[in-house]
């Protein structure tokens, strides 16, 4: 890639604006004045933007991470043999799992783990869950058969076969999942400001809360930008994947 193609790169621009907000916010201060005369700070003050992002992006790594492992275990074992027996079973959970609200979970969770970062992970990892299973059993059943026949042909063990044809057929399908996992996870963790969770959902509650729009705003700016610059870096890593095939 050349200097100028680099320069022109959207997600180098949309990440440094995403840095420069993270870290300046305050210096927005004249410009949500104006807009907001009558709403004093003009910018969300209780927390620093960069403090409420580290916490956001953390609770969606640990509910992605778990999401991650749990769904292409879960999704690898009942495309085995010996697990088929159980993937109607899964298939059904999953969609019943899909129609329940993330409010739902927290409400659930909240009596058990008590207010904070502990209900809004649980609740983010099992919706976060549904989508990898889904795209990890897609990947696996895409694998031709005529693929897996030769590799035990050839003397390949069946976990030999899953790690070395299988999962490297199926990791472009499985990272679509991940993907759609992740950017779901950044949206709906605002909501766990609700029970207590830091996160860049934080200030957008607040002012529903109190009815300020500015605060809104910058929370919203914040969360937006965060999912933007995270799906233009799955995409990026999607094509690279692919030129390696």
């Amino acid at each position: 890639m050349s200097v100028a193609h680099r320069v022109r790169d959207p997600i180098l621009w949309t990440g440094l604006v995403f840095l420069a907000l993270l870290l300046f916010m305050p210096a927005t201060r004249p410009m949500f004045h104006a807009l907001f005369p009558a709403i004093d700070p003009p910018v969300y003050a209780r927390e620093t933007f960069l403090r409420l992002f580290l916490s956001h992006a953390g609770l969606v790594a640990a509910a992605s991470a778990i999401a991650g492992v749990a769904g292409v275990a879960l999704g690898i074992a009942v495309t085995r043999p010996w697990g088929r027996e159980f993937r109607a079973t899964v298939d059904a959970i999953a969609a019943i799992g899909q129609t329940i609200p993330p409010v739902a979970v927290l409400a659930i969770t909240v009596p058990i783990l008590g207010f904070g970062a502990r209900p809004a992970l649980v609740a983010l990892a099992l919706y976060g869950f549904m989508p990898i299973l889904a795209n990890t059993i897609a990947g696996l059943d895409a694998v031709p058969a005529a693929v897996r026949e030769a590799a035990g042909a050839m003397g390949m063990r069946p976990a030999q076969v899953l790690r070395r044809i299988e999962l490297p057929l199926a990791t472009p399908v499985i990272l679509a999942g991940l993907r759609v996992s992740v950017i779901f996870s950044i949206g709906t963790a605002t909501v766990g400001s609700t029970v207590g969770a830091a996160t860049l959902g934080t200030p957008i509650i607040d002012g529903l809360v109190s009815d300020k729009l500015n605060y809104v705003i910058q929370g919203a700016v914040m969360v937006g930008l965060f999912a933007v610059l995270t799906d233009m870096a799955f995409e990026r890593i999607g094509a690279r994947l692919a030129r390696g095939r």
